[in-house]
């Protein structure tokens, strides 16, 4: 049996915490800022936990 691939596209993207969850990125960040309010996009900034459904797919593209 082969050695699972990390998918190089989602570990550029998320990152694990010590407890094992995935931070991620916020969408909405890219353009269009002069209608989001300033609250909103310093909000933005930050990085999330990911839902636990969305874990479980990372978890299966990132192995290791």
């Amino acid at each position: 049996m082969p050695k699972m691939k990390t998918h190089r596209g989602m570990a550029k993207r998320v990152k694990k915490t010590g407890t094992g969850k995935f931070l991620r990125g916020h969408a909405y960040t890219s353009h269009m800022f002069s209608h989001k309010s300033q609250k909103q996009k310093r909000n933005l900034r930050k990085r999330t936990v990911a839902s636990a459904g969305d874990s479980r797919r990372i978890a299966r593209l990132l192995p290791n």
